[in-house]
């Protein structure tokens, strides 16, 4: 159906970690002209392939993907930035007959893609430095317990031990005296006209979180066969980068380069410490797979498909289908 004339904006392809997303979206694109914008934070990053499970150089030529290895690791990339970026895309997929197709479980991106993100206060390094240096003196879960003070509701969606998160949320309270929860309450109160974003969301959710839990560890074992390790260890030669860039804290990247530290350290072999990251690794997928689906299901007006169930994939493309179809 090259050339059709469509009325969606956009159709919106999401679900948590190890879901099933990529072979849905190449499903969905053998059945319509789509491209795919990809809404992952970790896939924007070059040199991180592994660890990302970014897609093969195969499924990259099957249909053309945007957003992917437009970053060096020490560069930073934020949710008002893929908004931008988003947006600008749909009308150029658009105006060559194609449906944008927007793949991911970055959902903070989303969000700003929706609603609009853009007075969020940029980050502030000198603030970010005061914050990690009282993490290491007083530990996450103190902080964790600060945020719950001054933002209850942020700090609620959010382990003791996110650091990455707690870092921004108090970042913004201390750079604003706003709680991050009131800005993005405030994007809700400020969201333009319902339908002035035509972009239908499709999203990929387990009935069996132990299934979830399975592909989770499944995929970790794939990618420490593929060579995680050594992907990091090739990272952390390169001087300019350190364990406290966004790139780094990425789920398998920032156990993967503790562990590495300490064996050094240590003077240890590596091998003996894989049986604790892949332990580390899955867990703290699981962590993100658990908020991912939090954070999903706060959205009422998804469509949602079981990914764990035999017949998924034509499900879900069914599913696309009808949401195209209702949207020609």
């Amino acid at each position: 159906m090259a050339g059709a004339e469509f009325r969606l904006d956009a159709l919106a392809l999401v679900g948590p970690t190890a879901s099933g997303k990529t072979a849905a979206a190449l499903a969905i694109a053998q059945r319509w002209p789509v491209e795919i914008i990809s809404m992952d934070s970790a896939l924007v990053y070059r040199g991180m392939d592994i660890g990302t499970a970014k897609p093969s150089a195969d499924e990259l030529a099957q249909v053309p993907h945007h957003l992917i290895d437009i970053r060096d690791p020490t560069q930073a990339y934020n949710a008002a930035e893929f908004a931008r970026d988003a947006h600008a895309l749909m009308a150029e997929i658009r105006s060559r007959g194609r449906l944008p197709l927007v793949v991911g479980g970055t959902l903070l991106y989303l969000k700003a893609l929706r609603d609009g993100l853009d007075d969020l206060p940029k980050a502030n390094l000198s603030l970010r430095a005061e914050i990690d240096a009282q993490a290491a003196r007083e530990g996450w879960p103190a902080l964790h317990a600060e945020l719950a003070r001054v933002d209850p509701v942020t700090a609620q969606r959010l382990p003791p031990n996110d650091a990455q998160r707690i870092s921004r949320a108090l970042e913004v309270w201390r750079s604003s005296g706003k709680p991050l929860s009131q800005w993005f309450a405030q994007a809700d109160a400020q969201r333009a006209a319902p339908g002035l974003l035509n972009m239908p969301v499709l999203s990929l959710e387990p009935r069996d979180r132990a299934w979830l839990h399975a592909r989770i560890g499944q995929r970790f074992d794939t990618m420490l066969a593929a060579g995680l390790v050594d992907e990091v260890r090739a990272l952390r030669q390169q001087p300019q980068l350190h364990a406290e860039l966004p790139s780094m804290r990425c789920v398998g990247y920032r156990q993967a380069w503790e562990l590495l530290e300490r064996a050094e350290q240590q003077g240890a072999p590596f091998d003996s410490l894989i049986p604790k990251l892949h332990e580390l690794g899955c867990a703290a997928t699981r962590q993100l797979a658990k908020r991912q689906l939090t954070w999903l299901r706060g959205m009422d007006d998804r469509v949602v498909v079981a990914c764990d169930a035999a017949d998924a994939l034509p499900q879900t493309v069914r599913l696309a289908q009808g949401l195209i179809a209702g949207g020609l």
